[in-house]
């Protein structure tokens, strides 16, 4: 009977627990859906909004929505490696709180310089809760599937794309700017503030644990000498390349996401243009799973490389088949690209650089590239209104990508 008990009991004795740090990848999967719901793609939904209800000109708003990105631009390059030092909770719950309160000045905002207010702290926010937090809080935790668990987390930014965008749409519709925008930001708190009290940990030695769950003593593996500092890491072809290709790429990206309802509702009316947007999400978390199966066994730069052309094409074909089923097979399209731009560049810093330095290496970059992105709403809407048109500028950051994906392709892993 006793040998009959161990036998039994053997299965569940032994059954090795979870990672925690597959936990943490489901936190960052969270935040990413609710910051990129509110953030990134709800922009979008602000900028028709705002047009629409206060009669401002799309220009002009885009100005806003610009001043957004160039604030969680700045912020950025303090972001990562304030997480890497003293941990993500007391950063993620800044962001939710920022956020949150940005999001619900946007929907109250009468007058011009009350936008802008608004967008600007919703832009710090944003920056707390940003790609580079995720993969900086991530940085600690995996080794050897850190392009998985980096790209498992950025499935959360497909979700908010897919979710957000249909029911803040909805409920502008039913309930007004206002309302609807109160109550995300409250709902925004309730999701993201239990995450970071309750969820995020530092790093897995503070558990006992060692990265990607390996039992200790671990293994020897490579190390992430030199410990590279911002200076010395700009120095190196690999970090600028990724700064600007990827600064290039985003530009061309966000501005078409900003303005992708105010494009194609003319053509497909309000609740198609909402339906279109959701599919790009969707169509971009197909391209994150994608790469969340594979991120560990390819090459980052090839890649990234593809993934610009291909944005490129879809872009030239938004410009020229003006036909609502072109319309429609272009934003998939384009939405395949979408989620793999942004996830690419932590993983390839992330292999070039390594774990330590991550959070510094990674926090110029992306600060550089949010930057560049700052331009993308007001380079689309700037010349929309100059030339009465949206083909000027989808023709223009067609070109963009081509550049960008040739950067990108120049660069090399830093000695």
């Amino acid at each position: 009977m006793i040998g009959g008990d161990e036998t039994m009991s053997e299965p569940s004795a032994t059954r090795a627990p979870v990672f925690y740090g597959w936990w943490i990848v489901l936190a960052c999967l969270l935040v990413a859906l609710v910051s990129n719901a509110l953030g990134l793609f709800g922009a979008g939904v602000y900028l028709h909004a705002l047009s629409a209800a206060r009669g401002w000109p799309i220009g002009l708003v885009s100005g806003a929505i610009t001043l957004f990105y160039l604030v969680s631009g700045a912020s950025m390059i303090h972001v990562g490696g304030a997480i890497a030092r003293f941990g993500p909770r007391s950063i993620i719950a800044l962001g939710a709180a920022l956020l949150s309160g940005g999001v619900i000045g946007i929907g109250h905002a009468d007058r011009l310089w009350q936008a802008y207010l608004a967008f600007l702290v919703t832009g710090l926010g944003w920056a707390c809760l940003s790609t580079t937090a995720m993969a900086t809080t991530l940085a600690p935790w995996f080794d050897r599937h850190q392009g998985r668990a980096i790209a498992v987390a950025s499935l959360g930014a497909s979700g908010g794309g897919m979710i957000g965008v249909p029911l803040l749409l909805w409920g502008i519709r039913s309930l007004g700017l206002a309302a609807t925008t109160t109550l995300a930001g409250l709902i925004a708190c309730g999701v993201l503030m239990p995450l970071a009290g309750f969820v995020l940990r530092r790093r897995p030695e503070d558990m006992g644990l060692h990265p990607d769950g390996r039992t200790p003593p671990p293994l020897p593996t490579r190390t992430d000498t030199p410990r590279w500092t911002q200076t010395t890491a700009l120095r190196t072809a690999a970090l600028r390349t990724v700064a600007v290709g990827f600064g290039i790429g985003m530009m061309a990206q966000i501005g078409f996401l900003t303005h992708q309802v105010s494009l194609i509702a003319p053509s497909l009316g309000i609740e198609a243009a909402g339906a279109t947007v959701s599919a790009t999400a969707a169509a971009a978390l197909i391209g994150r799973l994608a790469l969340a199966r594979f991120a560990d066994r390819i090459d980052g730069r090839t890649i990234a490389t593809a993934v610009l052309l291909l944005a490129a094409l879809a872009l030239g074909l938004l410009a020229v088949v003006p036909a609502r089923v072109a319309v429609l097979g272009a934003s998939l399209l384009f939405g395949l690209t979408v989620g793999n731009v942004t996830t690419l560049a932590p993983i390839i810093v992330r292999r070039e650089f390594g774990a330590a330095s991550f959070g510094a290496v990674f926090g110029v970059a992306a600060c550089a590239i949010q930057l560049a992105m700052a331009f993308g709403p007001a380079f689309y809407g700037s010349l929309h209104d100059m030339f009465g048109s949206y083909r000027p500028p989808l023709l223009a950051a067609a070109g963009l990508d081509v550049l960008a994906a040739a950067i990108v392709a120049s660069g090399r892993r830093p000695a």
